[in-house]
């Protein structure tokens, strides 16, 4: 049984309209059935084409897609809504869609501002249905490893926590040009408060969540603009506390010239550390205050249950962005199926981000602009 997919955004030129439809289709628990791919029309049409969709389920906008679905016959219409908009057309087409009966796939951050991701969490809980945030990372088999190792307690409490995102796409000002990649991230009316801190900072900040297990109480930002006449923070550097004492570091930038998107995260306890880059994303560093280093690596019988769950080839083959992005998807798929009488999911099954993760990501992005605008050295994290 496949899920009826449709999909707002992603048109021709898109970067992460075709992750989402490979991420989607690598299962086979999607069919893509439909879709409003741009605010352009003839773009829209012209995607549809190329993706081989049926001429009258190719719509003009977001909201001719949603409410023409809805008065198709049940067996008809699309079940699951996935946004790729940019960051100021997230919260409208999700509040429809939820509100017309569909459950929706969004991708990062899940708002413009924290307002609106509040408002949608209420729309969420009314609606009853459901919603996967496509924070990425999460997917990855070795990170999955790392959070079972401290929930179970392997290198005790945690005590410190360091995670970085270097980028150097945006070194030069890619955004003065005819990259549009860089022109609606460096746009306040696009992208919101926030560039580097709000495209990839929020990354670094869900996952040092999600592993630790921990939630940032305080923060004291460093928040710069380096590249001339950028409207947005491009680079920043955050010193953290989090839950049960620990502290932590978030770096994160785009002018870090040369750099690709080695996000890397190492968590420390009494008893030892974990050492995660994506450069190496097949390969988790487990150190122990009293014995040798041991290497983890995906796909082996030896790992945990969510780790398992999350690695789709033999060991030695490696697996990257693509397959970590197409489990939240199977994750979400699993968990509606199961609801709608297919096979029961089991708890790994059901570990995708959703409106929480999406609620905090976007009070880091208003806590952390507001630390780097004051004078005052700690900043309390309110959400």
């Amino acid at each position: 049984m496949k899920l009826r997919l449709g999909m707002i955004g992603g048109g021709q030129g898109s970067f992460i309209g075709a992750v989402h439809r490979i991420a989607a289709s690598l299962d086979g628990l999607y069919e893509l059935v439909a879709g409003a791919f741009s605010s352009n029309p003839d773009t829209s049409r012209a995607t549809g084409q190329e993706l081989g969709l049926a001429p009258d389920r190719v719509y003009a906008s977001y909201q001719e897609l949603v409410e023409q679905e809805a008065q198709r016959p049940a067996e008809e219409r699309v079940q699951v809504i996935s946004i790729v908009t940019p960051n100021h057309l997230h919260f409208a087409p999700a509040k429809l869609a939820l509100e017309n009966g569909f459950d929706v796939v969004l991708d990062k951050p899940i708002t413009f501002s924290l307002a609106e991701a509040q408002e949608l969490a209420a729309v969420l809980k009314a609606t009853g249905r459901k919603l996967c945030l496509t924070h990425t990372y999460t997917g990855y088999p070795m990170l999955k490893e790392a959070r079972h190792l401290v929930a179970a307690g392997a290198i005790g409490t945690v005590r410190k926590v360091y995670v970085e995102y270097p980028q150097g796409w945006l070194s030069t000002p890619e955004e003065s040009g005819e990259n549009k990649q860089a022109a609606w991230r460096t746009d306040p009316a696009r992208s919101g408060i926030a560039g580097a801190m709000g495209d990839i900072g929020t990354h670094a900040f869900n996952l040092l969540e999600y592993v630790s297990g921990l939630h940032v109480t305080e923060l004291c930002a460093d928040i710069n603009t380096v590249v001339p006449n950028r409207r947005l923070d491009d680079d920043g550097a955050v010193l953290l506390k989090l839950g049960d004492g620990a502290s932590g570091v978030l770096v994160a930038t785009q002018i870090a010239a040369g750099e690709e998107n080695n996000l890397r995260l190492r968590i420390y306890g009494e008893k030892g550390g974990l050492d995660w880059q994506q450069a190496d994303a097949n390969t988790l560093l487990v150190k122990w205050l009293d014995r040798p280093t041991e290497v983890r690596r995906t796909g082996a019988a030896y790992l945990s249950a969510p780790a398992r769950h999350n690695s789709r080839i033999p060991p030695g083959h490696p697996e990257g962005y693509l397959e970590a992005f197409a489990n939240l998807y199977r994750n979400f798929a699993l968990t509606l199926l199961a609801e709608q009488g297919g096979p029961p999911a089991p708890p790994e099954a059901q570990d995708y981000p959703g409106i929480e993760e999406g609620l905090r990501g976007m009070a880091f992005i208003e806590n952390v602009i507001a630390s780097g605008r004051s004078e005052q050295k700690w900043t309390r994290f309110s959400c």
